[in-house]
């Protein structure tokens, strides 16, 4: 049994696209996490165990193996959780498999099935739509995501939450595009860079006291 499913990493402001790819065979029941994942990634082997008993599904007693594609990219953080549990599910057939090739997701998950949220989720967003998915990602991140949002980000609060809408039995309503302010003169302006406060801040700083800025 086999299941592939659409994910990003992070780098810096990219969003590299990873595939994570779930196996079920016999043997003796083990889960193992392939791809150059790092701790918080190995780690997600126990969050994903208990967040899908806590949501009332099955965790195969399988040999699962995890791999997280392209093998070469280094993967870091619980934003995997998400993806790698929907593999488990539609690799033991609890949801259907192919309505996964349409989506991206993102999200780490709590012991109880909660979608916690992620940083740096706009890039995510813009990759995610130049591929021709939707994206699923934590509902914590929804405001985020508006700045960039073209009705195709669709926030969950739940691992259920994104079952239901994938079962098609409960669908996420989009979150609804930013709509610019029209009294801002067009041309220019700092309002038009979305996200990066830090880099923000230090213009806005420099150029309220007149200082000079060196950009590497």
């Amino acid at each position: 049994m086999f299941a592939v499913v659409h994910t990003r990493a992070s780098i810096g402001v990219s969003a590299p696209s990873v595939t994570v790819e779930v196996h079920l065979s016999g043997g003796l029941p083990a889960l193992s996490i392939v791809g150059l994942p790092e701790t918080g990634v190995r780690e997600s082997r126990e969050r994903v165990r208990s967040a899908l008993l806590n949501a009332g599904f099955d965790f195969p007693a399988r040999r699962i193996t995890i791999n997280l594609a392209p093998a070469d990219l280094p993967k870091e953080g619980g934003r995997f959780d998400l993806p790698i549990a929907l593999g488990i599910l539609a690799a033991s057939g609890q949801i259907p498999a192919e309505n996964l090739a349409q989506y991206e997701c993102l999200g780490e998950l709590s012991l109880d099935g909660a979608l916690r949220p992620l940083k740096g989720i706009l890039p995510a967003v813009l990759a995610a739509r130049m591929e021709g998915r939707q994206l699923l990602i934590p509902q914590a991140n929804a405001a985020e995501a508006a700045l960039a949002s073209h009705d195709d980000v669709l926030p969950a609060g739940h691992l259920l939450t994104v079952c239901e809408h994938l079962c098609e039995r409960a669908r996420i309503s989009p979150v609804p595009a930013m709509i610019p302010d029209e009294r801002v003169m067009p041309g220019p302006d700092l309002s038009d860079v979305r996200g990066q406060s830090v880099p923000r801040r230090a213009l806005e700083i420099a150029a309220a006291g007149g200082h000079n800025l060196l950009t590497m």
